[in-house]
């Protein structure tokens, strides 16, 4: 018995489905047929019977699952008190997105560590996409991530801003005057998308796909700098949000008609036992960005 096998055998029994489990787990559907069937080899006891699509719990399953349960609960604290009564720390490991990380986390990063020192952080980036799947396999703790996911419900949540995306151009762009610009128009430009695992990227293809068109992308990238660089030759334009605009004054960004809203959050796996590192954390940046709103409301 291993707590891999008991963590997949409770998420099957939760999901009441091996594909879902498969799903949320981010493994393979023989993965976790493969670690039921070893325990119930190990037990000599059928754990699940079929109704239907679903499956349920035998009695000896039920009984198996309260305390594979309370295993998995009581490993995650004793890791968390062992640390805290050694004094090592693990640290948190956060993803956050190349294009949110460059004006959105330094500053709440900086202001967490004067308050918290003995907390230790440790941040990694990743686009959206792929940093809430290893949220989901416990890779990453947490992450700051665009919410405009099909599989955001699976994960804990707190929503730090409403926001758009905006094309934005350098001021002797051509298309810098416009107040509002169309993908018939973006199409004909050519155009900076940030790499393959943005859902920035994926709700820009869904529009350009919508309307018929097909945008002439010339570079895909991770980093700010090397965009705005591009964006100096007056040729081209990219992709960014209403709430980083203002730190590049040198950009011209126009709002997209019809606009695509986005929402910026931080999210966790849902049933994960929750640190107390971990919840100072999450309280901190509730409070932080309430005190410091990622958008500043029009005066």
């Amino acid at each position: 018995m291993t707590l891999n096998q008991l963590r997949y055998f409770c998420t099957a029994s939760r999901c009441h489905s091996i594909t879902r489990a498969a799903e949320e787990l981010f493994v393979t559907q023989p993965t976790v047929s493969v670690a039921i069937r070893d325990l119930e080899i190990e037990f000599g006891i059928s754990l699940f019977y079929r109704k239907g699509n679903q499956l349920i719990l035998t009695v000896e399953g039920e009984q198996l699952y309260e305390k594979a349960n309370y295993i998995l609960q009581y490993c995650n604290e004793m890791q968390a008190d062992c640390s805290s009564m050694f004094r090592v720390k693990p640290p948190l490991h956060i993803g956050i997105p190349p294009m949110l990380s460059t004006v959105f986390f330094p500053e709440l990063w900086n202001a967490f560590q004067e308050q918290y020192p003995e907390i230790p952080v440790l941040l990694e980036e990743y686009g959206s996409v792929r940093a809430c799947n290893l949220v989901q396999d416990d890779t990453l703790d947490l992450a700051l991530v665009n919410m405009e996911q099909y599989n955001i419900d699976k994960f804990h949540n707190i929503l730090l801003a409403n926001d758009q995306v905006v094309f934005c151009v350098d001021k002797e762009h051509p298309l810098a005057h416009k107040e509002t610009v169309t993908t018939r128009e973006m199409a004909k430009e050519p155009l900076i998308l940030f790499n393959g695992d943005s859902v920035q990227n994926q709700l820009i293809k869904m529009r350009f796909e919508l309307d018929g068109y097909t945008p002439d992308v010339i570079m895909r990238s991770s980093q700010i700098y090397t965009t705005l660089q591009f964006l100096k030759t007056r040729r081209c334009g990219c992709f960014l949000y209403t709430s980083m605009t203002d730190r590049f004054p040198s950009i011209v960004s126009i709002p997209l008609h019809p606009p695509i809203h986005i929402k910026i959050g931080i999210v966790w796996k849902k049933g994960k036992y929750i640190r107390n590192d971990m919840q100072i954390f999450l309280n901190f940046t509730k409070r932080y960005y309430k005190e410091h709103p990622l958008i500043t409301p029009p005066q």
